[in-house]
């Protein structure tokens, strides 16, 4: 059996991100059994707003030139893909939902990732936080119809950057990585 190949984007822009620590957790669980693991932060990457011109359907890539193109070429070849974002207004990360946006253009071709996974932070610590933010992912699996939601992990309760660090959460995060393998 060929080893899976995993793409972790990380869409929050803040350093020492909660959320990105959960990203690179996960990582290295799926590296730790054997997974090639392709790690992307947005911080520092250039992704303008979908302006709807709808060029994407006809020629099968966005008319926009900046980094959404180059995130979607590493999407169509793996098989797993991770979001790892903040929770914002119990909602994704505006990052996350423009680069979604702009990920368009692959619902007309051969993706090869069938397994999604949702890693979330916030500053309110309540099991409705993540609701909204997992019902995102749902929409764009839905026009995915190879994909699922394969699993989610939250992490309530922290804000300030780097609060995470001697969470359980970090460890969950890594055994989810790990656990891939089996999915």
């Amino acid at each position: 059996m060929s080893k899976k190949k995993v793409l972790v984007i990380s869409t929050s822009l803040r350093a020492k991100s909660n959320s990105d620590a959960l990203a690179r957790e996960f990582a290295k669980g799926a590296e730790s059994v054997g997974c090639e693991v392709e790690y992307v932060s947005l911080r520092g990457k250039k992704i303008a707003f979908c302006v709807g011109c709808l060029t994407c359907m006809e020629t099968g890539k966005c008319a926009i030139q900046d980094d959404a193109a180059e995130l979607e070429r590493k999407i169509l070849d793996v098989d797993v893909v991770v979001w790892a974002t903040p929770i914002y207004y119990y909602e994704i990360s505006g990052q996350m939902k423009t680069l979604i946006d702009r990920l368009n253009p692959i619902y007309s071709k051969d993706y090869r990732f069938r397994d999604v996974y949702l890693l979330t932070t916030a500053a309110e610590d309540a099991a409705f936080v993540p609701e909204r933010a997992i019902t995102a992912v749902e929409g764009w699996v839905a026009c995915l119809p190879k994909a699922r939601l394969k699993g989610t992990l939250f992490c309530g309760g922290v804000s300030a950057p780097d609060e995470i660090q001697g969470s359980p959460k970090l460890k969950e995060a890594f055994e989810l990585g790990a656990g891939i393998v089996d999915a």
